[in-house]
């Protein structure tokens, strides 16, 4: 099985090929520019430098969310309409689960994590063992602050993964102590290698009826719907 692998969901734009037996090729790209623009032309390039055609993909895997909105919002959009007009499998994947495999080798919980502003985080947290992770807690929206409370009665380490972090290091470090521990740079970012892989792993999704996971509203959403119920 081919797999092509999308992730918008940060400003990282995140594309790579996969099949059973590993990675093919992947491609990270940290400049902030508008993942509209340069989502297709880089799966065209990737796709050439490894010798494939869009023919030749069998499954998409797209990082469905949370995240940025917009990113997340175009992702899934490249991806339903590639599975769409190739007649091939779609599967979404936590864009926090895919995170949290960069601390598989971590003696202890990962909490990947993105600032959701306002002091308030996108985040969920696994059980690191035997180089594999397992999920402990849902994609959650929530304070910094509430969500490393709840952290208090865990007896062991906490590995924080994601580039937003350090945002938060200080709320951390003063509620968990020493346990606290923020990844260092290198495994700040998911890898779409891994997305592939992963969704190599899981059951294909309905096309036409698969939704981004935002885990909360765009602010512009939740602002129309406070209006429409004033007026009711």
């Amino acid at each position: 099985m081919n797999v092509l692998a999308i992730d918008t969901s940060t400003n990282v734009l995140g594309v790579a090929v996969a099949n059973e037996l590993g990675i093919i090729g992947e491609q990270l790209t940290y400049t902030k520019r508008n993942h509209s623009v340069r989502a297709m032309p880089t799966v065209e390039a990737l796709l050439k430098e490894c010798g494939m055609k869009p023919s030749d993909i069998d499954r998409i895997v797209v990082a469905k969310g949370p995240g940025s909105y917009t990113g997340v919002r175009i992702g899934v959009t490249i991806a339903k309409s590639l599975a769409w007009s190739l007649g091939i499998e779609l599967v979404g994947i936590s864009s926090l689960e895919v995170l949290a495999l960069n601390g598989r080798y971590f003696n202890g919980y990962v909490c990947p994590l993105f600032d959701a502003r306002r002091g308030q985080l996108y985040t969920a947290l696994f059980k690191a063992e035997n180089g594999e992770v397992t999920r402990v807690q849902d994609d959650q929206n929530l304070l910094a602050k509430d969500f490393v409370e709840g952290l208090k009665e865990l007896n062991e380490p906490v590995l924080f993964v994601g580039s937003d972090a350090l945002l938060h290091e200080e709320t951390f470090k003063e509620a968990l102590g020493e346990r606290a521990v923020l990844a260092p740079a290198s495994l700040h970012h998911a890898r779409p290698g891994e997305l592939a892989m992963l969704g190599m792993q899981r059951d294909a999704e309905e096309i036409h009826s698969f939704v981004p996971n935002y885990v909360r509203l765009a602010e512009a959403e939740a602002k129309w719907l406070e209006a429409q119920e004033r007026e009711e």
